[in-house]
């Protein structure tokens, strides 16, 4: 399986997301549509930004009762994404009831992941608010497996847990890994952050990054370190 860097497009409208778009005049990143613009916007920012030949990550990290879920994951099957996800914790029958809306008739569907903790929670927000008292380190290993027993294709995960998760699930389950920064950047309201040196080092997927790209002075160029940095 390839590498590859997701630029996450977390803008506000149409007009901001196709501004920054419209900066790459040769690359077509990946990129992750999260709640903020979907809710904008609606499905038909999906089509445009696909239209443009980008890969999309719809990120909306869906959570309800299984069949709420697999009733959603079967109108986002038609948007034509590459990858999609929801909550682990959301349970095994939610995740398989997921994947079976998310199929299409000829047994094709997008990448479907799961997110095991975001990396905003520490252990002690775990602990906390959650009450939650195992290790993080031991929740995220048993959300993945719970992922990988539903028949779903990898996990959303810090790249502290990437290698793990590879260790426990197996090389082709997949970690799509957030809290990225560069070595000089801000670490912003992330927790459990790495470098993108870092991630490849440990055997990450994909990254998502945002900010340091999104925000940077020329996108463009930071697109290109990150990807430099990442896939080499």
């Amino acid at each position: 399986m390839g590498k590859d860097v997701i630029v996450a497009c977390d803008f506000a409208t149409k007009k901001q997301v196709m501004d920054f778009l419209d900066k790459f005049k040769e690359e077509k990143p990946f990129v992750k549509i999260g709640m903020e613009l979907f809710y904008a916007e609606g499905p038909e920012i999906v089509r445009e930004i696909k239209k443009r030949g980008h890969k999309i990550f719809l990120d909306l990290k869906l959570h309800d009762i299984p069949n709420t879920v697999k009733k959603s994951m079967s109108v986002l099957k038609n948007l034509d994404v590459d990858m999609t996800n929801l909550h682990a914790s959301g349970t095994i029958p939610m995740m398989q009831a997921a994947l079976e809306g998310l199929t299409r008739e000829d047994g094709t569907r997008p990448i479907l992941i799961a997110v095991t903790q975001l990396t905003s929670t520490s252990e002690e927000t775990m602990k906390s608010d959650l009450l939650i008292n195992e290790p993080i380190d031991k929740v995220v290993m048993h959300y993945a497996e719970n992922a990988k027993k539903s028949g779903l294709d990898g996990v959303v995960c810090s790249p502290l847990e990437a290698e793990k998760v590879h260790k426990t699930c197996g090389d082709s389950f997949i970690t799509v890994t957030p809290g990225v920064r560069f070595a000089d950047g801000d670490k912003g309201d992330q927790v459990r952050v790495m470098t993108p040196a870092q991630a490849k080092e440990i055997g990450s997927d994909y990254i998502v990054v945002g900010r340091p790209i999104t925000a940077a002075d020329d996108p463009v160029a930071a697109y290109r370190r990150c990807v430099n940095e990442f896939i080499g």
